[in-house]
């Protein structure tokens, strides 16, 4: 397992820095790491580390998280409003629904196939998105009508809402019935977990100052704390619906509300942790794509995906009208809003998994949708924001 990390760290830098000299994202090259470094290409990766490649992925996506909600200024989302619960839900919901017009007619697969289809390839990435949006967060650009602000929290409402989506999908293809309560989950798991998050952060903020400690230990107990909130969402799983993502980002907004002055202390930490979870993070991502069957999909399961991806844009254009958004900067919000990554690479194969008939053209277009829109939309967001947004 050492030799792996050893592989996957130093070829994921080079690479990184290669793709970063070319002026393209160094996403890029990490994705490439796990591509040639995994199972199907060079086989270097331990089937150790492979097999727990699912919580390293968790805890990366923990570390930018906790530092997405830290630089997060609850007024600030206050401000936005509208268009930010709109985002969370209306382009991906449009986006599985082109899905569900474009698939059967390019690809041959039932309309409930298709729905499951959207449903992998729906998610937007933090892991792609909140670095970018943080990094316009710190160059002060954007900021004063909440663009980033907005992308980063309706981004992770976004996979809350389309994993229980997924779930009813494949409880119907497995003959399973669904009923209201089965949708009824998204908001309640979306409230227990703002919820759980804002408490835990003011709980902390009083135990912070009440007794003296290092910061690096305080980071310590916040991680712990985060870890501790997905260990209890699968714990309440089928009890109470809890989004343990979703209450770790808004720990980060709660430390920065009562406690901004150590917020602003330990922020700077998590972003030297993010320098090592973002590799292993995107090499994890990388090593779970087969080459051989996105090839094999051709060009129609590309065509699907590329029109699912203009839906979802005209979701993101619909959700920004009637605000004080320009024409510019709308288009950015429709870039920011189209890598997916983490997501896809978490459920696209569980379908397959399952013994689902369509497991396997749902796992070949949850891997090519993840190396069309991740590369696109982080190519997008790094191009177009100087010439999109201002600084404020």
């Amino acid at each position: 397992m050492l030799t792996s990390l050893a592989y996957i760290f130093l070829l994921g830098l080079i690479l990184g820095y290669l793709f970063t000299k070319l002026r393209l994202p160094a996403l890029l090259g990490m994705l490439l790491t796990g591509i040639i470094l995994g199972p199907y290409v060079c086989n270097l990766i331990a089937p150790s580390l492979l097999g727990i490649s699912v919580e390293l992925r968790k805890i990366a996506l923990v570390i930018i998280l906790l530092r997405a909600g830290l630089a997060l200024d609850i007024n600030d989302l206050k401000k936005v409003g509208r268009p930010a619960i709109l985002m969370c839900f209306l382009p991906a919901c449009l986006e599985i629904g082109g899905m569900m017009i474009f698939a059967p007619l390019l690809l041959g697969v039932s309309l409930l196939d298709a729905a499951i289809m959207g449903a992998v390839v729906a998610a937007v990435s933090p892991a792609v998105i909140v670095p970018r949006m943080l990094m316009l967060m710190e160059k002060r650009i954007g900021i004063k009508k909440g663009i980033p602000q907005m992308i980063m929290a309706a981004g992770s409402v976004d996979d809350v809402f389309v994993i229980v989506l997924f779930s009813a999908f494949i409880s119907l293809s497995s003959g399973e019935e669904i009923s209201a309560m089965s949708f009824g989950r998204i908001p309640v798991s979306i409230i227990t977990g703002v919820a759980l998050g804002l408490i835990a952060g003011y709980v902390l903020t009083f135990y912070f100052k009440r007794f003296h400690l290092r910061d690096s230990i305080k980071l310590i107990i916040i991680l712990s704390f985060a870890f501790l909130f997905l260990k209890l969402e699968d714990v309440l799983d089928g009890i109470i619906p809890l989004s343990g993502l979703l209450a770790v980002m808004f720990m980060g907004i709660s430390l920065l509300r009562y406690y901004p002055v150590l917020a602003n202390r330990i922020s700077p930490k998590f972003t030297k942790l993010w320098i090592a979870a973002e590799i292993i993070l995107f090499v994890m991502v990388g090593a779970v794509v087969d080459l051989q069957y996105a090839f094999a999909a051709g060009l129609a399961a590309i065509a699907v995906i590329l029109c699912a991806m203009v839906c979802r844009m005209i979701g993101v254009f619909l959700c920004t009208l009637g605000t004080p958004l320009n024409a510019k900067e709308r288009l950015f919000c429709m870039f920011a809003y189209l890598p997916k990554a983490t997501v896809q690479a978490a459920i696209g194969s569980l379908p397959l998994a399952m013994g689902l008939p369509c497991g396997q053209i749902v796992l070949t277009v949850a891997v090519l949708s993840i190396l069309i829109s991740a590369p696109i939309g982080a190519i997008c967001i790094d191009t177009s924001y100087k010439r999109l947004l201002t600084e404020d």
